[in-house]
């Protein structure tokens, strides 16, 4: 049986809004919705059962220029999106990410590119391909 492909183009992401935006472009493509720009709502999405995964199908995510993701979404783009979280009036949990940004200047944290491998390592159906 062949396993489904899915392919990202790194050079479609400059940005975090514009890394959801590919990943709509290529995940929701035959949805009549889109997912928000939100870590979880990638995860959710990663599970399947909406989409371009069906269920807990096996899939195999190509994700062409990485290296070009990686760096944008790299220590400047991951500080901007602490401190925005950070920023006065908001609902976040703002000691959880003030600790998250502490961490990241540091030299100790996780970059947003990180954090998406991470959760796509938590995906057993998913293989990703560079």
């Amino acid at each position: 049986m062949m396993m489904k492909q899915i392919t990202i183009n790194g050079n479609n992401i400059h940005n975090i809004a514009s890394f959801y935006a590919e990943i709509n472009r290529v995940f929701m493509a035959e949805e009549q919705w889109q997912i928000g720009n939100s870590l979880d709502a990638f995860n959710d999405l990663l599970y399947g059962g909406f989409g371009a995964i069906k269920s807990d199908e096996k899939v195999q995510l190509i994700w062409n220029n990485m290296d070009k993701s990686k760096e944008v979404l790299g220590y400047e783009i991951t500080k901007a999106y602490y401190e925005e979280k950070l920023k006065a009036g908001s609902t976040f949990n703002r000691e959880y990410f003030r600790e998250k940004l502490t961490t990241l200047e540091d030299g100790r944290g996780e970059t947003y590119f990180d954090i998406l491998m991470a959760i796509i390592a938590e995906h057993p159906n998913i293989e990703l391909v560079v």
